[in-house]
């Protein structure tokens, strides 16, 4: 069983916020089914907690129980003082902010949930797992992970209706941060989210003690496992080489008749679709409505990126790369 516990808030008497309820509804839609469209998680998703109380039982019920991986949550405000850094509630008075993040990552020590995964998208959510008082010694124990939007004394920003590291979250879970078979894990979120924000921006955190990964989502794969699999019938070591022929290329034979369509080749843009060619070699653009590039460009289609095309795209628009 997984479950997942999904809190945003906006609605706070001051300084509210504007992207805490979409960012939490939208987590929630992707992270409860797979790419191809299979259950994932058992969410519950909760808005504009009122009190701290409220929001302390969601999270004890979260991970209460046995389950394979219980993840919790959070987009809405954080506050940290000189005892320790807290998940701020509407009800929130001088020093009594909200509920304690030691208290939460103690809850989540003592569950007996496989995997606890707490993803945090809030200011100073950094602090979380670093107890700053110096007679704490809650400890992150075997099987919790955790990921913050931002270090312990830096705020988390909004843009265009989403968190900053939402935004890049959802991303990642959608496919940018998965690998050829198509898992997407906390680790493989980090270090989606880790490229794409530079030294200048808010920085996430990420912390954790698993002895292996667990699957947050899983999407399609871009080379499906069964071809994958094959590797080894065609490269039995892997010195050797794979030979072929004209046999190997569909168009080859005579029962095709081949013509020049015009347009004709134009040499600037032969050198493009080579380009293109290699994009698409490594995942990064697809054809669109045709199997192969060749006949998209034959059949006057087009290409486009992928989850991860966008994620180099916005890298190097970024500068990044």
């Amino acid at each position: 069983m997984r479950k997942a516990l999904i809190v945003g808030i906006n609605n706070y008497p001051t300084s509210p916020l504007y992207g805490c309820i979409n960012d939490a509804s939208t987590f929630k839609n992707i992270i409860e089914v797979n790419g191809n469209g299979s259950p994932n998680f058992d969410t519950r998703l909760v808005t504009d907690v009122r009190t701290k109380s409220e929001l302390k039982r969601l999270i004890i019920e979260l991970f209460k129980g046995e389950s394979e991986t219980a993840l919790f949550y959070f987009s809405g405000h954080g506050y940290i003082d000189e005892v320790s850094g807290y998940l701020v509630t509407p009800d929130y008075s001088e020093y009594d902010y909200g509920v304690s993040m030691d208290e939460i990552l103690t809850i989540a020590n003592e569950s007996r949930a496989q995997n606890r995964i707490i993803i945090l998208d809030c200011c100073h959510s950094g602090a979380f797992g670093s107890p700053r008082s110096a007679g704490s010694a809650t400890q992150i124990v075997e099987g919790v992970s955790i990921l913050t939007a931002s270090r312990d004394y830096e705020s988390s920003l909004e843009i265009n209706g989403h968190g900053v590291f939402t935004n890049l979250l959802l991303n990642a879970l959608q496919g940018g941060a998965s690998d050829l078979r198509g898992h997407i894990t906390p680790g493989s979120v980090y270090a989606y989210i880790d490229q794409a924000l530079g030294p200048w921006d808010q920085r996430p955190v990420f912390k954790t003690n698993i002895t292996r990964f667990t699957s947050l989502r899983t999407v399609v794969p871009q080379v499906p496992i069964e071809i994958l699999r094959s590797l080894v019938t065609y490269f039995p070591s892997a010195e050797e080489e794979f030979l072929l022929d004209p046999s190997f290329e569909v168009t080859n034979t005579t029962e095709v008749e081949h013509e020049v369509i015009e347009p004709y080749a134009k040499e600037e843009n032969v050198i493009k679709f080579r380009d293109l060619q290699k994009l698409q070699s490594v995942g990064l653009i697809v054809p669109n409505g045709e199997d192969h590039m060749y006949f998209a460009a034959m059949n006057s289609k087009s290409c486009k990126l992928t989850a991860l095309g966008y994620h180099y795209w916005r890298l190097v628009k970024d500068k990044r790369i």
